[in-house]
């Protein structure tokens, strides 16, 4: 017997406000300025990481924003607790969630997943020849769809954080990872052996969301539309006054 499904949960995705899921960490803070250009103020402390609080009031009485971990804002939104979300390509690529539809690449967070090994068995022997490797990553279902593709069973070793230390500590032989900047892997002693697919952020909302409350949904997404081609001109114009100054 299944569990029965309150009214006020019902009630909250037909009638409340509409709820707008935010990564925390680094991409929180790459969403402030396309908040304000969509004209969304959160109570302030929204960004503060170290405030208890999760779900924020905004300007709009139409409008919540909650903070959850980037790996939660799509579980969020494909199951209705929240409408609307920003979440990294990786996160959709790796849950493939049919319940959300990502209308808008917004063009913040961007990196990449890549492959990485120690530096000292680096080519050393040729990946084709594989049948099977160990790996140690956060992305299961991307990793073995990956190295699949090439004839070779993962065995995937699931970690949460502090994958630069598995290959090290013989625990696998390569890891799959989220790679910016490529210093953490450098630090470690490893070294960037294949890009498995870029990432950035996009603009993701709940499809029975957009059937059944489409005027709100459809106001959001055109809204943040908007307000990423007001910070392109934006960029522009400060490039071209850097230029003529």
């Amino acid at each position: 017997m299944s569990a029965i499904f309150p009214q006020t949960q019902w009630e909250a995705e037909t009638m409340g406000p509409l709820v707008l899921a935010l990564p925390k960490g680094r991409i929180l803070d790459e969403c402030g300025p396309l908040l304000a250009a969509a004209g969304i103020v959160p109570e302030p402390d929204y960004a503060d990481e170290s405030s208890r609080r999760l779900r924020f009031p905004t300007n709009d009485p139409d409008l919540d924003v909650v903070r959850v971990r980037s790996f939660d804002v799509a579980t969020f939104v494909a199951f209705g607790g929240a409408q609307l979300g920003i979440c990294g390509s990786d996160v959709l690529m790796e849950f493939d969630y049919p319940e959300i539809y990502a209308p808008l690449d917004l063009q913040i967070g961007a990196c990449r997943i890549s492959v990485a090994e120690p530096a000292t068995t680096a080519g050393m022997d040729d990946p084709a020849t594989w049948s099977r490797v160990r790996v140690a990553t956060k992305y299961p279902n991307i990793t073995r769809r990956h190295y699949a593709s090439r004839g070779i069973h993962a065995d995937v070793v699931h970690l949460n954080g502090a994958m630069e230390l598995a290959p090290g500590l013989g625990l696998t032989r390569q890891i799959v990872d989220l790679v910016a900047t490529g210093s953490t892997l450098r630090a470690n002693g490893l070294v960037e052996t294949e890009v498995i697919t870029q990432v950035s952020s996009r603009l993701i909302v709940n499809r029975t969301a957009l059937k059944t409350r489409p005027e709100l949904v459809s106001a959001w997404i055109a809204r943040f539309r908007a307000a990423q081609e007001t910070l392109k001109q934006t960029l522009k114009q400060i490039q071209q006054d850097t230029l003529t100054a």
